[in-house]
C-alpha cells in the first residue's frame, strides 16, 4: 500500500501523514513515513539545495533533474524495500508534485517530465490531494516557519501549481482523490482522509 499526499505549501500534508500513520499503527499495521525530497542522506543534500531561498539555477532543467535524482535513490533505498516487507508507505510528495510544480508552475514541456517518469517503475496506489486556497496556504506557511525557496514564489506561481493539480485530479480520478481542507481543523481533515482510505481499501 503506497499512499502519497500532495498539495501546495501550507495544505497540511505532514500533519495528515502523521495522523494517518498513527491510525494504521493502532490497527496493527507497520508504516513508513517518507517525503520528497530529503528522505535519504543523499536526498537531504538535494533538499537543502532546492529549498534554499538564496539558490539560483541558471538552467531550466537543473531543479527538475535534482528532484529525479532524489526520487530514484528514494524509491530504491526506502520505498521498494518497505513495500516488499509488507509495510504501508505514506509519502509527502511524489510524481504528481513534479508535474504540478515543474509543468504547471515552471512551464516545462510535459514531454521532458514524461521521459523522466519512465525511469520510475513505481506508482502510488492512492494519492490524496489536500486542496486549499493558495492565499490561505501561503498564510499558514508564513506562520509555520521561515519561508523556503518555493514558498517565496509568487501567488501566480502557486495558483498555476494548484491548477495543474486539478488537471491531474480530473485525468486520474480513480487514483487521485481531492480533499477540500479550507476552513477545517486537522482532525476534521483526518476524518475525511480516513473515509477515503476505508472506502478504497474496505477497512
Amino acid at each position: 500500500m503506497f499512499i502519497t499526499f500532495e498539495g501546495i505549501e501550507g495544505s497540511g500534508k505532514t500533519t495528515q501523514i502523521k495522523l494517518l500513520a498513527e491510525w494504521f499503527e493502532k490497527n496493527g499495521r507497520s508504516v513508513l513515513m517518507s517525503r520528497e525530497p530529503g528522505a535519504t542522506p543523499f536526498g537531504k543534500k538535494i533538499r537543502e539545495l532546492v529549498l534554499d531561498p538564496d539558490q539560483v539555477f541558471n538552467s531550466t532543467f537543473t531543479e527538475l533533474l535534482l528532484f529525479y535524482a532524489d526520487r530514484l535513490e528514494h524509491v530504491e533505498t526506502l520505498v521498494k524495500p518497505a513495500l516488499a516487507q509488507g509495510q504501508i508507505v505514506l509519502c509527502d510528495r511524489f510524481l504528481d508534485s513534479t508535474e504540478a510544480y515543474q509543468i504547471g508552475g515552471r512551464g516545462i514541456e510535459p514531454k521532458w517530465v514524461n521521459q523522466l517518469n519512465d525511469m520510475i517503475d513505481l506508482r502510488p496506489n492512492l494519492t490524496l490531494f489536500l486542496d486549499i486556497n493558495c492565499e490561505e496556504g501561503l498564510k499558514r506557511a508564513k506562520q509555520r516557519a521561515e519561508l523556503d525557496r518555493f514558498e517565496h514564489e509568487s501567488l501566480v506561481f502557486h495558483n498555476k501549481v494548484r491548477q495543474q493539480y486539478t488537471h491531474i485530479a480530473k485525468r486520474e480520478a480513480a487514483r487521485f482523490k481531492s480533499v477540500d481542507v479550507n476552513g477545517l481543523t486537522p482532525q476534521e481533515v483526518h476524518q475525511k482522509v480516513l473515509s477515503i482510505i476505508q472506502k478504497e481499501y474496505s477497512l
